[in-house]
């Protein structure tokens, strides 16, 4: 059985909430690979205890690296919370990052609403498509 790989970015006003909804479903996530930009990884892992493989952090390109990851079919799911409230000099590259996601089929949510609703279709074995045969690999 393949593992599949879930992303982990937050916006600087979005990490405790990252944090939290990991705590929350840490039982969910332990079953897969996670990686994160560094920042969020270290936050994550120090409170959960979670294996996560650390990139840079988002304004040292951790966000483009992962959008790598992204484009070579290496990442499953993208959970990106982002903050629509404050002004992000990165924008651009969240922007990139999202489009790829699209291109690649990738399932993102950027909000806890839409990650709650990606983990637990993950739970139910709704997003296993590596199994069956993901049409974009």
């Amino acid at each position: 059985m393949i593992t599949m790989t879930i992303a982990l970015i937050a916006h600087d006003a979005k990490k405790e909430l990252m944090v939290q909804f990991c705590i929350a479903y840490c039982g969910i996530l332990s079953r897969y690979n996670l990686c994160a930009t560094g920042t969020t990884g270290k936050n994550v892992s120090e409170a959960t205890g979670l294996p996560i493989q650390r990139y840079f952090s988002g304004s040292q390109g951790g966000g483009e690296q992962i959008a790598a990851r992204i484009s070579c079919n290496e990442i499953d799911v993208l959970l990106f919370f982002r903050d629509p409230n404050s002004k992000n000099p990165a924008e651009e590259n969240d922007m990139t990052l999202l489009r790829l996601c699209d291109v690649h089929n990738v399932p993102v949510a950027t909000n806890i609403a839409t990650a709650e609703a990606l983990i637990m279709a993950l739970e139910r074995g709704d997003l296993d498509w590596r199994e069956i045969g993901n049409p974009a690999l």
